[in-house]
């Protein structure tokens, strides 16, 4: 597996991961000691999140240089038809 496919996946899986801690710490019955632990958690997956999504955007802004095609209507050779 290529390795953005692999950081596409990291972002995904993190993502969902926060939408599950989300939704758990909606929950009425947890103690305040589990959404405490709970929101230290997205706090920290966020970190991590934050970090991959740079790196990605690192990577989609890095341009492959374009060759110098000097002049190549120089090089065209015009016929006129009558």
């Amino acid at each position: 597996m290529t390795e953005p496919d692999n950081l596409g996946q990291r972002i995904h899986a993190l993502q969902q991961w926060q939408r599950a801690a989300w939704r758990q710490l909606a929950e009425p019955l947890l103690t305040t000691f589990e959404r405490r632990e709970i929101r230290n958690q997205i706090k920290q997956s966020n970190i991590e999140l934050r970090h991959y999504l740079e790196i990605m955007s690192e990577r989609a802004s890095v341009r492959v240089p374009i060759e110098d095609v000097g002049d190549s209507l120089a090089n065209l050779n015009f016929r006129l038809f009558a």
